[in-house]
């Protein structure tokens, strides 16, 4: 089936309209993930002694969650280890590492892009703390672009938990079109779009820069 020179038109002037007009929906707030750990309470007593307590470095974005004072080094199988990788709380019932496409390379791991908490089947990681050494047979991934937002946000924005978007974005002279960022709802979430080092390096974007979401 041959494509008529007017269809290739109708074709790139929707492409273009989506990547330069985006519909006012509000705008979404970015906030910058670099890699980190979370752990569960046998993980976190083996890397730091027994019974020991994360302590709060800062609060995060999302209510709840903090990054700690404490970090750990991971090692893959290259033996190229990155050190001072920062741990997130509260406890967590699975052991979890998230780094960028970058880091992949030099730990030599070939993690996949997984929602966070899908760790079935995933990358296995070695951690190092000041009191011993973990080494999990599955969990490390490189986190999906997803957008935390409460019900009422899902409502203003008209999608559910689990359905994807895309999102424009303009950073320092790059205009990015990013597709099937999920949306993750929940009463207690605070609107904000997640992405690794990465993805905002090539945006040219950073923490609080704003981005909004494709009607199509």
């Amino acid at each position: 089936m041959e494509i008529s020179s007017a269809q290739i038109a109708a074709i790139v002037k929707k492409v273009i309209s989506g990547m330069e007009n985006t519909e006012s929906t509000g705008d979404v707030p970015i906030g910058v993930s670099n890699r980190h750990v979370h752990l569960t309470r046998e993980h976190l007593d083996i890397l730091f002694g027994k019974d020991y307590e994360l302590t709060k470095a800062k609060d995060l974005s999302q209510p709840g969650q903090f990054a700690a004072n404490e970090t750990v080094t991971i090692i893959g199988p290259s033996l190229r280890p990155i050190e001072k990788v920062r741990v997130l709380g509260p406890l967590r019932k699975a052991s979890q590492v998230e780094i960028s496409m970058t880091d992949s390379y030099v730990l030599k791991v070939k993690p996949p892009v997984r929602e966070s908490g899908n760790i079935a089947g995933s990358s296995p990681i070695t951690l190092v703390g000041p009191k011993g050494v973990v080494t999990l047979s599955v969990g490390c991934i490189i986190a999906n672009r997803h957008i935390h937002m409460s019900p009422k946000d899902a409502e203003r924005y008209g999608v559910k938990d689990g359905d994807t978007v895309n999102v424009s974005v303009a950073g320092k002279g790059k205009r990015t079109l990013w597709y099937d960022v999920q949306i993750r709802v929940n009463k207690d979430f605070v609107l904000e779009m997640h992405v690794d080092t990465d993805d905002a390096n090539a945006a040219g974007i950073g923490n609080g820069s704003l981005v909004s979401i494709v009607k199509e």
